[in-house]
């Protein structure tokens, strides 16, 4: 069976139109420097090393290790689940953290408290709130600080210790504000208690309060790295209508000291940031 001669002719110059549009796509993309495709970015240094003393709160109990299983569902095996107890004492406070590292799969759906804690049989009391963190911020400088080439804002800079060398170092802070996503379970093995946890994330240098704006972040084609990395408190507290309250008071004393040393870990961004001198 042969088509019409017209029909090939067109057939042919629809093939040479895509070939051409792939090439031409190819080309501008390269000559905008866009990037489709992110390039994985390694942690400074592992999650652990974040100290197990941090201002008032203090390590409780060995640090939490996940079975293959559960690693597999969370998505990647450079994760901290640990529990500070206020003075050491967890009569006074104990806080659940749980942080969690991810570079090079920037589509994936972070595990987060709303779902996975009502799959695991919590009631949930309401619906996700936007709370702010109130933390110190004191100590952070901008002076002579990096530049992010977007925004035109100055990175936070603050200082950590090294806890060998004693050493004080500088460490670039993430740009935007302390906004978590928080929600409230009712604990189905005591009723009188409620549940409270709390996540935002750290994203190309930059917070944020949902794996939405996460993504927005990530899939910035000026941008030839990529990473997030989620930042999850949770607490037990009896029900008295002001868990949430003290949920974030609570996390804001611990995040005060915790902040450098966790930035510490992450990648610096905005060295990454930094023109390649090689594509200059």
């Amino acid at each position: 069976m042969q088509f019409d001669r017209r029909v090939r002719v067109a057939f042919l110059g629809l093939v040479a139109l895509i070939v051409l549009s792939a090439v031409g796509f190819r080309s501008a993309v390269g000559t905008l420097n866009l990037y489709l495709r992110k390039e994985a970015v390694e942690l400074r240094e592992p999650l652990d090393t974040i100290p197990a003393t941090l201002g008032h709160w203090k390590r409780w109990g060995p640090d939490g290790r996940f079975g293959a299983a559960m690693v597999e569902s969370l998505g990647t095996n450079q994760y901290l689940d640990r529990k500070y107890a206020y003075d050491g004492d967890p009569k006074k406070g104990l806080l659940s953290l749980h942080i969690a590292y991810y570079t090079g799969m920037v589509d994936a759906v972070p595990h987060v408290p709303e779902r996975c804690w009502g799959a695991a049989g919590m009631a949930m009391v309401a619906h996700p709130s936007t709370v702010r963190i109130p933390f110190d911020r004191a100590d952070w400088t901008t002076s002579d600080a990096a530049v992010d080439p977007q925004s035109g804002e100055r990175y936070p800079q603050a200082k950590v210790t090294d806890p060998v060398t004693r050493r004080a170092n500088d460490v670039s802070m993430p740009l935007g504000e302390s906004d978590a996503s928080v929600t409230v379970f009712q604990d189905g093995q005591s009723p009188q208690h409620m549940i409270v946890g709390g996540y935002f994330f750290i994203a190309n240098g930059r917070l944020a309060a949902t794996p939405y704006v996460v993504r927005t972040y990530a899939f910035d084609l000026n941008n030839r790295y990529a990473y997030y990395c989620k930042v999850q408190f949770s607490l037990s507290v009896p029900t008295r209508g002001n868990e949430v309250e003290i949920w974030t008071q609570r996390v804001g004393d611990l995040l005060t000291p915790l902040f450098p040393h966790l930035m510490w870990c992450l990648p610096d961004w905005p060295s990454l940031e930094a023109p390649d001198p090689k594509e200059s």
